[in-house]
């Protein structure tokens, strides 16, 4: 390749990557569906920019796939695994077991190749982790039940590709192993059996010693030079090495990478390494992508539409039937049920990778990868509208619907404060109300929080506390004070005008999300109001400035003043809270008038009023 075409394949590429993915973020679709998309544009079924040098840039851009099996590795902490061991090895097992061993079946049934069968299975058992994170975090859904497990699953599913990349040699034929040591020959080749494996114990335990003991004394002698560059050169520098270590004993260079990242896991340089070689990362896989895009086999799809996009319901129908079994089998509730099987029903970015790698080693024919790259990017342009109709059409199904009855509340006798919501903020107030002999009823509405709580020894009792009669069963008829610290601000503001309207008598004090949602509560006719962070960053900004030199009691009064004004300021920010304009006016006062309040008390003036 002349080093013109060179630098014009580099533009194009490039510049496709800068364009599609903005685009594809804003239409809500994910970068890597739009670097799919771009490659399509590009490639030689739209425009032909591309395509003649599909194969030497795809064996480029995989290195981007390494990088990121490395910095895998570094994210897998020992102890994090530990901690996640359930649902990541039983519900990511079961899927990626369960799902493999349907469609591999499914796959054979129609004709395939036990071996190609096996490999289907294992491709497709895959989901997207770029698009299910991203979409479940956009939709503010990580932290439910079933984003939890999306995320266990798919954790699982990036690990787990080292095995596969393991196992799939054991798979293929001798002839397809024979061929592939035609193509790219090892320093062992010429060994004995014995020999050679031996010579692959010894270049992964080698990788593994390199990385406990030599990799990080090697990392702290770069460091203290202070050269940033050279620590991001000794980062590519240790991928490029064990790429070709594992190269020459005929391995996969991931499973290299992989093991070198999880023993850096626990080394203090860890961030700085993810920080460092992470836009490498993201570059190359955005070529990688785009070449994945341009290589799509066009005249196939053309030539069998009906079959392709049969073949595509089915496997994404039997991987969503697998994934809604798993999610019964760990009694998940029906709507989290649909939302974790329609989330992870499609292909994703790491089957490309693998369907590359079988077609290697001769496990699939060219048509064979051909279709597979074609229904994995199909199914992942579905992704979002899956997500889309779960969104839209099947959780309002289960609105209004309790999964569960509340639970019979036990009336007891001088109960003065009921508390809604049971979480890291409410339970911090029950304990103290607990400790300081004060009975409280609590309420929830997460069944798994209940029932974990329950085992901990706290009475808390399910049900949603903007029912009225719910309420009343805990004896707000009764009690003196409501504390609402749920973290959903709608449903915070719904319990306050059920409560005003049904138990004028009870005081209120209310968790706010942030000042917007304070706001909300302040005009709603809540005047005791706590914004969840703020206390704990004021004691952080005291502590700051006893540090700082200031001694403690001049920082205690400091913060104090700083939380009288504060709140002084919210209050009349939230006669406002519609006008944008007149809050920016009062937030700019508000800095100038604070600073100068501080000011005259550190100087032994009196502070303006």
């Amino acid at each position: 390749m002349h080093l013109e075409d060179l630098l014009v394949g580099a533009f194009v590429y490039l510049a496709a990557a800068v364009i599609a993915a903005p685009l594809a973020a804003r239409a809500g679709l994910g970068s890597v569906l739009g670097y799919l998309i771009a490659g399509i544009v590009i490639g030689p079924a739209v425009l032909g920019l591309v395509g003649s040098e599909g194969q030497d840039v795809m064996h480029f851009a995989e290195f981007g796939v390494i990088v990121m099996l490395f910095l895998v590795g570094l994210e897998l902490q020992p102890s994090k695994l530990w901690s996640l061991r359930k649902p990541i090895l039983g519900m990511g097992g079961l899927q990626v077991a369960g799902t493999a061993l349907v469609v591999g079946f499914a796959a054979y049934a129609l004709g395939a190749d036990w071996r190609a069968a096996l490999a289907a299975g294992l491709i497709l058992a895959m989901s997207s982790t770029a698009i299910v994170l991203q979409s479940l975090g956009e939709r503010g859904l990580l932290k439910s039940t079933a984003g939890q497990a999306c995320f266990s699953v798919l954790l699982f599913q990036d690990v787990s590709i080292i095995p596969i990349l393991a196992l799939l040699p054991l798979a293929a034929t001798a002839a397809a192993a024979t061929a592939q040591e035609g193509e790219t020959a090892t320093l062992i080749a010429t060994l004995p059996a014995w020999a050679q494996a031996l010579a692959v114990f010894g270049a992964v335990a080698a990788i593994m010693l390199a990385g406990r003991y030599l990799m990080r004394p090697l990392f702290r002698f770069v460091a203290e030079t202070g050269i940033r560059e050279v620590f991001v050169g000794l980062a590519l520098v240790i991928v490029v090495g064990i790429t070709l270590l594992m190269q020459f004993v005929g391995l996969s260079a991931a499973l290299g990478t992989f093991l070198a990242g999880v023993m850096l896991a626990e080394s203090e340089y860890r961030h700085e390494l993810e920080m460092d070689l992470d836009p490498f990362r993201g570059l190359l896989l955005a070529v990688f992508f785009i070449a994945v895009g341009a290589g799509i086999d066009f005249k196939l799809i053309a030539s069998q539409p009906v079959v392709l996009f049969s073949l595509v319901a089915g496997f994404m129908l039997l991987k969503f039937a697998t994934l809604f079994g798993v999610a019964k089998l760990f009694r998940m509730s029906p709507p989290d049920s649909w939302r974790f099987g329609l989330s992870l029903a499609q292909g994703g970015e790491f089957a490309f990778v693998l369907i590359s790698f079988a077609a290697g080693l001769g496990l699939l024919a060219a048509r064979q990868s051909s279709l597979l790259v074609a229904m994995v990017a199909i199914s992942m342009a579905l992704a979002p509208l899956l997500m889309i109709a779960d969104e839209k059409l099947v959780q309002p199904r289960f609105d209004g619907e309790e999964d569960r009855e509340a639970d019979k509340i036990e009336r007891e006798d001088g109960v003065r404060v009921i508390v809604a919501g049971h979480g890291r903020y409410g339970m911090t107030v029950g304990r103290l109300l607990a400790a300081s002999g004060c009975r409280a009823v609590v309420l929830d509405h997460d069944a798994e929080q209940i029932d974990a709580l329950r085992r901990l020894g706290f009475k808390v009792y399910y049900g949603d506390a903007t029912r009225v009669d719910l309420l009343e069963a805990a004896g707000a008829r009764e009690a003196e004070i409501l504390v609402i610290a749920i973290d959903n601000p709608d449903k915070a503001l719904e319990i306050v005008e059920a409560a005003k309207l049904h138990f004028p008598q009870l005081k209120i004090l209310a968790r706010a999300f942030d000042r917007v949602h304070a706001y909300r509560l302040i005009n709603a006719g809540v005047p005791h109001v706590f914004r969840e962070v703020f206390a704990s960053s004021v004691d952080m900004g005291e502590k700051v400035l006893e540090l700082l030199g200031r001694s403690a009691h001049d920082a205690e009064r400091a913060a104090a003043l700083f939380k009288k004004y504060d709140k002084k300021m919210m209050l009349k920010s939230a006669k406002h809270a519609d006008d944008t304009d007149k809050l920016i006016d009062i937030a700019r006062t508000a800095r100038a008038e604070i600073a100068n309040v501080l000011q005259a008390d550190s100087s032994g003036e009196t502070p303006p009023e």
